[in-house]
Parts: structure tokens; C-alpha cells; sequence
């Protein structure tokens, strides 16, 4: 029996958007891909905000002064960015674009405003997903389940649900995610096709000529 080693075509590395009204399994979403694939990472943000007692620089966040932040943006330095309250957040171009060079994958978890911008600046490497309810009556049990927020500010997202969900046609993949389990099979399904297509196979020419021994 004649042993089939393999063979690892060098390809580049795509970013993966997730999108979602708070509650849709987003985050949890991430989590468990995060968890399952190894050569794919969270994109980590920068911000201008002082970071929180369980929070360490350069995992959660990478916190920087006013001035740094504004002088990134002035070098054109983010993939995008936007002031949210006080605070700026942003995501450095940098390492983004090492990370795909050497053929590795990088997810968002961003809301439909970071992925406008991400599509002016990198539209061919992504890959945009977007995160459905089964149903409004079940996303409001999920908010209240979860017992994170106040009733207050379930009434507040859940208003805000209707704004977000709009956008869903501006994104490539629709998941409804009815059953955790099926939801993570599908995006890990999406992840895999993607790698697949052939502009990502940066060296498929190479090893199509080693296999027909052309030059």
C-alpha cells in the first residue's frame, strides 16, 4: 500500500468577520473556533481607553495614549477605527497584514460600521459573516438569560437589534444560529471553503509545474 504524504500549498491568510445583534452567539461563536482551529487568531484592537482590572495589555486590548492613537491615524495605520463614547478603538493594519503574509487567518468580532470600513481597505482577503437569531422572542431570552445586563439595557440592545440586523445583506454568509452546535459546524465549514479558493493557493502554479513537471 503506497503512503500519500500531504502536501502543504503555501497560501494567504484571510480575515473572517463575525457579526451579530448582541445576543445572536457572536462571542461564543469566536470562542469555540478560536478553541477548534489553531491557525486562525482574534484580531486584538488598540484603544485609548484605561484598561480594567481583569484586562492585560496586548491580549485584550493594546492601550495606548491619545497621541499614539491619532498619530496611527495619520499614518493611515488602521484597517479601521472609530470613536466610541470617549474613546477611540481601532484595528492596526501591522500585524494583520504580517499575520496573512505567512499564511494565517484573523478573525473579527466587530459590528456592521468596522466591516464597511474593512471592505474600503482589504475586500478581497475577507470574509463576512453574519450572525441571525432563530426569532426576536429568542433573542431577548438569550439577553435576559445571560444575566449580564440590567433590564435597562436589554431594552436598549434589543431596540437596537432591528438597526443592526438590516445590514445583513451586505455580508457574504448568513447563519441562523437555531442550534450552537450546527452554527459552529457551518462556520467552520465556511472557514475551510475559503482557504480552499484558488486566489487564496498562493503556490498552487508551483506545485501544479512540479506535478506535470513543467517549467
Amino acid at each position: 500500500m503506497t503512503n500519500i504524504i500531504a502536501k502543504n500549498i503555501k497560501r494567504r491568510g484571510l480575515l473572517l468577520v463575525l457579526s451579530s445583534p448582541s445576543g445572536a452567539g457572536k462571542s461564543t461563536l469566536s470562542k469555540l473556533l478560536l478553541a477548534k482551529d489553531q491557525n486562525i487568531s482574534l484580531s486584538v484592537s488598540m484603544t485609548t481607553r484605561i484598561p480594567r482590572s481583569s484586562e492585560v495589555d496586548g491580549v485584550d486590548y493594546n492601550f495606548v495614549s491619545k497621541d499614539e492613537f491619532e498619530h496611527l491615524v495619520k499614518q493611515d495605520g488602521f484597517l479601521e477605527h472609530a470613536k466610541v463614547f470617549d474613546h477611540y478603538y481601532g484595528t492596526p493594519a501591522a500585524p494583520v497584514k504580517k499575520a496573512m503574509d505567512e499564511g494565517r487567518d484573523v478573525l473579527f468580532d466587530i459590528d456592521w460600521q468596522g466591516t464597511q470600513q474593512l471592505s474600503q481597505k482589504v475586500a478581497n482577503d475577507l470574509v463576512r459573516v453574519f450572525i441571525l437569531p432563530p426569532s426576536k422572542d429568542e433573542l431577548e431570552r438569550r439577553l435576559k438569560n445571560r444575566a449580564q445586563d440590567s433590564d435597562d439595557v436589554v431594552a436598549r440592545r434589543m431596540a437596537k437589534a432591528n438597526g443592526e440586523i438590516s445590514h445583513w445583506a451586505e455580508y457574504d454568509y448568513i447563519i441562523v444560529n437555531d442550534d450552537l452546535d450546527k452554527a459552529e459546524g457551518e462556520l467552520f465549514s465556511i472557514l475551510q471553503a475559503e482557504r480552499l479558493k484558488r486566489e487564496r493557493q498562493t503556490g498552487l502554479v508551483s506545485f501544479v509545474h512540479e506535478i506535470t513537471g513543467e517549467e
